[in-house]
């Protein structure tokens, strides 16, 4: 994992947008969240979707408490809450009869706190209080105080389970869970079925990743390099990309398939686990390596170097110049149509391989190019002044989506890179914990501000029809590898400098087996 984010905080890349689909419009919500537990509602707090959760700068306890702050160890300024201590939080997460925590809360809370204790850990602590506090345990408990907490605890758990159910992938999680279900559900028959709508639909989502992480592993362990296949095939009888897909528009929606399809799998704990480190006040040392189960988040930053090198391997193939510029316009076209539909991450990775030195270095091919559209592309990615010209235009495509009438219009893939970035540094710049021991939650609330827009954007379904071929041929096709790139840049136009030239002969040596 270290070494994945030193490669991924060492990368700087640079799309423009003069379309007026971006233009600036009001804020609303995006979605209409329903609940298992509709028929409760009216006596539950109403708490906002993902879109609208983080208007404010931090959690009003005014908007959603329904307790007055009688739990010590939380510190508070104008009603935000800004500190507190780790039990103090935990406490604050639990629902009584007349109180349950702000959706904001629940959602920052379940977040931030695996960098001080382990979701099962939290689990156990949380199922423990709900048991004491409720009389959960008497044989013959109140039905009336049951019919009162019950709702709100099953509320709980689905909110836990619908926005992190890869923590449940932990047997000592669903042990929790279905013990404090079984509780609630033997307490009265009616709360029976919703448990067990809990129980499947969490069911459901672990298969459903399980399944999707079966095919990754195919897909990787199928992958061979390119020059491999040319040593066995001659080039004539090899396809390129255009002969698989000559529309730059359809190439772009089924690069849109992949970004959306990889980006559902990616567990918003990721953005925390990636950097996890050991907090000072906890004793167990051997806790941490378990916690950094950031495998999605991974797997869709291999993605994004996958297309990059996909790009320059189809660039770089060609025998003749006229074909490698016309790859080049082609895969400019392809930029452009990603970044019309919202799809910002595939557009950055086109860029960055056709700015990779074996590409770029293409100066008789690159004289064949009208580049007008590509430089309008690389000025909108220009990662001067912190990206500005992007993220404007990230900002824009938010706005849109907040107002869309359709799953088109809702298309915001960030550039995913940056987006580890900034939340890296977000991490880096403030302490988890004061000086006094608190836990730092004001830092937390920016932290899931910037995750949960993520998850909006993440459950967009595409709209647009799948082509299997084109997937497959994305997803499977043989690329070169950096040195094969190397070989066939300096094979289609020579060595300009002796440098060069030294480089050329030791790869043809090792690569061809040629002096």
């Amino acid at each position: 994992m270290a070494k994945f984010l030193a490669e991924l905080l060492g990368c700087t890349l640079s799309v423009k947008r003069h379309s007026p689909m971006f233009e600036t419009t009001p804020f609303t919500s995006l979605t209409n969240e329903k609940s298992l537990f509709d028929y409760k509602r009216e006596s539950m707090p109403q708490t906002p979707p993902f879109a609208a959760m983080f208007d404010s700068s931090g959690y009003n306890r005014n908007l959603y408490q329904s307790r007055e702050d009688s739990c010590e160890g939380l510190c508070y300024h104008d009603n935000n809450l800004l500190s507190g201590s780790l039990e103090a939080l935990i406490q604050h997460l639990v629902p009584t009869i007349d109180y349950y925590p702000d959706r904001t809360y629940i959602f920052t809370f379940l977040l931030s706190s695996r960098l001080f204790v382990h979701p099962y850990e939290l689990m156990a602590k949380v199922c423990r209080l709900c048991t004491e506090q409720q009389r959960l345990d008497e044989p013959a408990g109140d039905k009336s105080r049951l019919r009162k907490i019950a709702p709100k605890i099953l509320q709980l758990l689905t909110e836990w389970t619908e926005t992190f159910p890869y923590d449940f992938r932990d047997e000592r999680m669903m042990r929790n869970l279905k013990d404090l279900a079984h509780r609630i559900a033997s307490g009265d028959e009616m709360y029976r079925k919703n448990v067990q709508q809990i129980i499947q639909s969490l069911i459901r989502k672990l298969a459903s990743l399980s399944q999707y992480e079966e095919v990754l592993a195919k897909i990787n362990a199928s992958s061979t390099d390119r020059l491999t296949v040319l040593k066995t095939k001659p080039q004539a009888i090899q396809r390129d990309i255009i002969t698989i897909c000559s529309d730059p528009y359809m190439l772009a929606q089924q690069l849109t398939h992949i970004e959306l399809e990889r980006l559902n799998y990616i567990g918003p704990q990721e953005f925390v686990q990636a950097f996890v480190q050991k907090d000072p006040l906890d004793n167990d040392k051997s806790c941490y390596g378990d916690r950094k189960k950031t495998r999605n988040l991974e797997a869709y930053v291999e993605w994004f170097n996958r297309l990059s090198y996909l790009v320059a391997t189809e660039i770089c193939m060609p025998v003749k110049k006229k074909h490698r510029a016309r790859m080049i316009e082609y895969f400019i076209d392809v930029a452009r149509e990603c970044f019309n539909i919202g799809n910002f991450n595939s557009l950055m990775a086109i860029i960055s391989g056709m700015n990779m030195s074996p590409v770029s270095r293409l100066k008789k091919t690159w004289s064949k190019v009208k580049t007008a559209k590509f430089d309008i592309l690389e000025h909108q990615m220009d990662p001067s002044s912190n990206f500005y010209n992007y993220r404007t235009a990230l900002r824009g495509a938010a706005q849109r989506s907040l107002t869309a009438h359709s799953n088109r219009e809702k298309i915001v893939i960030p550039f995913f890179s940056l987006l580890i970035k900034d939340i890296y540094f977000l991490n880096e710049g403030c302490a988890n914990r004061l000086p006094n021991g608190h836990v730092n939650f004001e830092k937390f609330w920016e932290l899931a501000k910037q995750v949960s827009e993520f998850m909006t954007w993440k459950q967009v379904e595409c709209p647009f029809e799948r082509d299997r071929k084109i997937l497959q041929y994305l997803l499977t096709v043989p690329i070169f590898s950096e040195d094969a790139l190397y070989l066939a840049s300096y094979e289609s136009e020579g060595p300009e400098n002796h440098i060069e030239k030294d480089r050329w002969k030791t790869l043809r040596s090792t690569l061809l087996g040629r002096v």
